[in-house]
């Protein structure tokens, strides 16, 4: 019975320190970036990891212009933009960029008893307010596009991005494809000068000024929209129908890409592919009920035959 005892603890002992050492030789996978596929890159870590199918991997939301400082710092293994970086500086930084999923920006508003997408916004209204020249809720023009519409007499109070950011990139390059008047004031990209209003860190910090501020207009990406049960504006489609971000044919539609650099050593490169590989097959539902758009089954292919394989 002693010997039995013993052999019992000698096999949990050996069953432990085995465990302890495949823990020790797996492969840890380190990211930073952008906020705005942050919600689809905590689940798809968490459930990677989970499942022990590869290497260990996190990834940290510090916004797009963060992810690609530490990328070029070689402090991070990959990471996460919104706002591309061009192939000239791909190629002198050594970097490899793959475009990963899509999804909507949406106008949000905190508008007291304005039901969720009542209050329609034309391009040109928007960006009058994101320039500060419509500075209240019940001003004519908005009250215009919005017959029937009880509109509050509330002072506009515009919410922006104050970091470095790819959803501000792709909002402001929508605005100045729409406004002849914004992309000469203000433009497109990252880091704009904005005309008025006040920022938030990241995009959980302009949905929290949105959402603590009365008569405040902000812009995210959808997912977080949905979270902090925030307005969204309704806008018109091609068609010029008003439309809702849930559907198809919604206006501002961004992509997100990864990079990753080209000397990253070769065992870490091997399970970076792997996970990307289980992120553009397993991984596809996962962001899908996150209201994200997948790169279509030929985009997908020619990664995973290509740069992944």
């Amino acid at each position: 019975m002693k010997y039995k005892t013993l052999r019992v603890a000698s096999l949990m002992l050996a069953a432990s320190l085995t465990a302890v050492t495949a823990q020790a030789e797996r492969i840890q996978l380190n990211g930073a970036g952008a906020s705005f596929p942050a919600p689809v890159y905590q689940v798809w870590t968490y459930a990677y990891t989970a499942s022990e199918a590869g290497a260990a991997v996190n990834y940290q939301s510090v916004g797009s212009g963060a992810g690609r400082n530490q990328i070029r710092e070689k402090t991070v293994d990959f990471a996460g933009t919104d706002d591309p970086v061009s192939p000239e500086d791909c190629k002198a930084w050594g970097l490899v960029q793959i475009p990963m999923l899509r999804g909507p920006v949406v106008p949000i508003v905190n508008l007291p008893k304005v039901k969720a997408g009542a209050l329609k916004l034309t391009p040109k209204t928007l960006a009058k307010l994101f320039l500060g020249e419509i500075t209240q809720w019940d001003d004519p023009q908005i009250a215009a596009e919005n017959p029937g519409l009880k509109l509050p007499s509330l002072k506009v109070t515009v919410v922006h991005r104050a970091d470095s950011s790819g959803t501000s990139a792709i909002f402001t390059r929508w605005l100045s494809s729409v406004s002849p008047e914004w992309k000469e004031k203000v433009g497109a990209g990252s880091s704009v000068k904005w005309p008025c209003g006040l920022g938030g860190q990241k995009n959980p910090g302009v949905c929290n000024n949105v959402a603590k501020i009365r008569g405040a207009i902000g812009y995210t990406e959808y997912t977080y929209a949905l979270e902090a049960k925030l307005s969204v504006v309704s806008l018109p489609n091609e068609k010029g129908t008003f439309t809702r971000p849930d559907v198809t044919d919604w206006p501002i539609l961004g992509t997100t890409y990864l990079l990753f650099r080209k000397d990253t050593p070769a065992d870490k490169l091997a399970a970076l592919k792997a996970y990307l590989r289980w992120c553009f097959t397993e991984g596809t539902p996962l962001a899908v009920n996150l209201h994200y758009t997948a790169l279509s089954q030929a985009e997908r292919d020619a990664l995973l035959n290509g740069v992944l394989k």
